[in-house]
């Protein structure tokens, strides 16, 4: 028997229906092959060669210091070098980081401000880095071409923070990969050693740019989650003891959501202003899975939701591009908000790109929040981190405007969004906001299922009687499920949906967790030849619509419902289906379609990348891990 797919289905609130709802009960026949697998591979992280190019010298400054000392550095490198060596001192607030794989040496001087923090102009490279550095998908090969050395500006009288975004500068860096060639230069301004410190830092960056080694700095290294040892198997076994929790360390327990929680001043920390349950119940973050989230990006809500900003947002507001939802489905990336009412998840999937480091339960034990308390919140973060975004290079001013008022929500962030019991309460709130909603779950709760209207039957059956849009979403993993096309079309016949989605699966690097290697991950041209295949197999019912190349993505669509006079229709009339949500009448799929784009369509010249953007290509370094597209 083949993986279930991922169905999706139009989210019902109390009177209307959403969108789509995303059924992936391909999950249990992951679950049950990563049990079996034991392959592992440790692909070498490839060395860096020394590079005597011209570095890249940046700065960040407040009171004008730091750009004086790279001014400084830059005159003495033209002069030793006989003007051979042409570093030009660059503000850090100008630089893209993800220019950063393609630069060959890296020096930098900044000071550190209050808390340890730096300076405004580099706290965008700061927040990347920090961010790739706790993300398992960029991996600690990211910048492994990439060789750095840093220079602290700051005052012993700050006692702890004494230098600290420098030496976090430092640590980001080797956690992606890159080689620290000199070690961090750390100035006292207050002391009086400034300028001999620096003038010895300098001497050593001068010998690394004429192709001089040292014996000095640190190799990239990993700071991320790479040793950790998760368990196999789940319990639903719970701790009611309460107590205090060690940051330092990370017990299965405390990633599998069974941690205590932490008290302060005699109350749980981390709790929406009107949520917060009763009887007893516990919260379902943990501070160690806070901690953990945080540091991946992720803006934690109350005491069980989340939101964070989608690597495609960001690019929509730079007009580099966006997701395939927006080249199947017309969505715009740059007003699309990621969240979850749920950051638990039922499952510990193979493919898991998050390394099982959620909570895990198979019904809700926890502590609830208000769900309107819940959209406040989310909205209110999300713009935050769009706001964020103001100043960074590449962001067009109206694109920012527009990302300040988001349209859509994907409930798909992370974990189990419908075992939320409140879920439907909240994608109404959403909808009253003309937010439309993608409700994603992995179709092992068919009594929640069943509450969302119309559905009554199960949750694969069931999607043959919907009137709303409904999709599949099969993960194709080579080795594993590939060569699955008779299951997979037997499949399609229990609900018929309108459309299937087959995506090619993201390597995330080897862990405990996950045994899957690059060889696992089909190639653009695997997915394409194996949607052909299962639409042949429809006998005509469904045919290849759309692709996304950039996402290894295609999508097949029902011919007599989205193929009108030739020409596709898997566009979405955002307005048109709040317009028929506020009417409360009933309404069909038809009602709300648009027309695809020439640009999205299977075959074209574009591959599913919209002309309107500007094509920008990364330099991958696949080592431990890759980005997740």
């Amino acid at each position: 028997m083949p993986p279930f797919p991922t169905a999706t289905s139009s989210v019902s609130t109390t009177s209307h229906l959403a969108l789509l709802l995303l059924l992936s009960s391909s999950s249990l026949f992951f679950l049950y092959k990563s049990l079996r697998l034991r392959r592992t591979t440790n692909p070498p992280s490839p060395s860096p060669s020394p590079n005597p190019t011209p570095p890249l010298l940046l700065y960040a400054s407040a009171t004008g210091t730091s750009k004086s000392l790279a001014a400084a550095l830059s005159a003495r490198l033209a002069a030793e070098s006989g003007g051979g060596v042409a570093a030009h001192p660059t503000d850090a607030a100008g630089l893209d980081p993800d220019d950063l794989p393609t630069v060959p040496l890296l020096l930098l001087v900044l000071p550190t401000h209050d808390g340890g923090a730096p300076p405004q102009s580099a706290a965008f490279l700061a927040r990347w880095l920090e961010e790739s550095a706790a993300d398992f998908r960029a991996g600690a090969a990211l910048l492994s071409g990439l060789r750095f050395a840093v220079f602290g500006v700051g005052s012993r009288a700050y006692g702890e923070t004494f230098n600290a975004a420098a030496r976090s500068f430092s640590r980001w860096l080797r956690a992606l990969g890159a080689v620290e060639v000199v070690a961090v230069g750390e100035g006292d301004v207050d002391g009086g050693d400034l300028e001999a410190v620096f003038e010895e830092w300098c001497g050593k960056v001068v010998r690394v740019v004429k192709g001089e080694e040292i014996e000095e700095g640190h190799k990239g290294e990993s700071d991320g989650f790479d040793g950790l040892e998760l368990e196999e198997e789940d319990s639903d076994d719970d701790d009611d003891e309460e107590g205090e929790v060690d940051d330092g360390e990370v017990d299965m327990e405390d990633i599998a959501g069974k941690a205590p929680a932490r008290k302060r001043n005699g109350k749980v920390e981390g709790a929406l202003p009107n949520g917060g349950g009763e009887n007893g119940l516990r919260e379902m973050v943990t501070p160690i899975i806070r901690t953990s989230l945080e540091k991946q990006g992720y803006k934690i809500l109350g005491s069980h939701s989340g939101v964070k900003i989608c690597r495609w947002t960001k690019s929509q507001l730079r007009g580099r591009g966006g997701c395939y939802k927006h080249s199947f489905y017309g969505i715009e990336s740059h007003r699309c908000m990621e969240a979850t009412p749920s950051l638990a998840c039922a499952n510990k999937c193979v493919f898991c790109w998050r390394h099982h480091t959620n909570p895990v339960g198979k019904s809700w034990k926890w502590k609830m929040d208000d769900p309107l308390d819940i959209v406040n919140a989310a909205i209110d973060q999300h713009t935050k981190m769009v706001k964020q975004m103001k100043g960074v290079p590449g962001v067009k001013p109206e694109r920012l405007a527009e990302g300040l008022s988001p349209r859509h929500c994907a409930l798909s962030l992370v974990g189990e969004p419908i075992m939320y019991p409140e879920i439907n309460v909240l994608v109404d709130e959403l909808h009253r906001r003309h937010i439309s909603t993608f409700l994603v779950t992995n179709a092992q709760f068919p009594d929640k299922i069943k509450t969302l209207k119309p559905i009554t039957q199960d949750s694969l059956k069931s999607l043959h009687d919907k009137d709303q849009r409904t999709v599949y979403r099969l993960t194709l993993v080579k080795g594993w499920n590939a060569e699955e096309i008779d299951g997979y079309a037997k499949l399609l016949s229990l609900g018929q949906p309108d459309f299937i989605e087959i995506k090619g699966v993201t390597y995330c690097g080897s862990s405990a967790t996950s045994k899957l290697t690059m060889e696992n991950v089909p190639w653009h041209s695997d997915v394409k030849a194996f949607s052909e295949a299962l639409a042949l197999k429809s006998g005509g019912v469904y045919e290849v619509a759309c692709e996304h190349a950039h996402s290894c993505c295609v999508l097949l669509s029902k011919v007599d419902k989205f193929k009108i006079n030739g020409k596709w229709h898997t566009w979405i009339d955002y307005d048109r289906f709040h317009e028929l949500v506020t009417s409360g009448k009933p309404f069909k799929s038809k009602d709300y379609m648009a027309l695809t784009p020439p640009w999205a369509v299977y075959g074209a010249e574009e591959g599913g990348f919209d002309p309107d953007q500007s094509r920008y290509k990364k330099e991958r370094r696949h080592g431990a891990a890759a980005l997740k597209d």
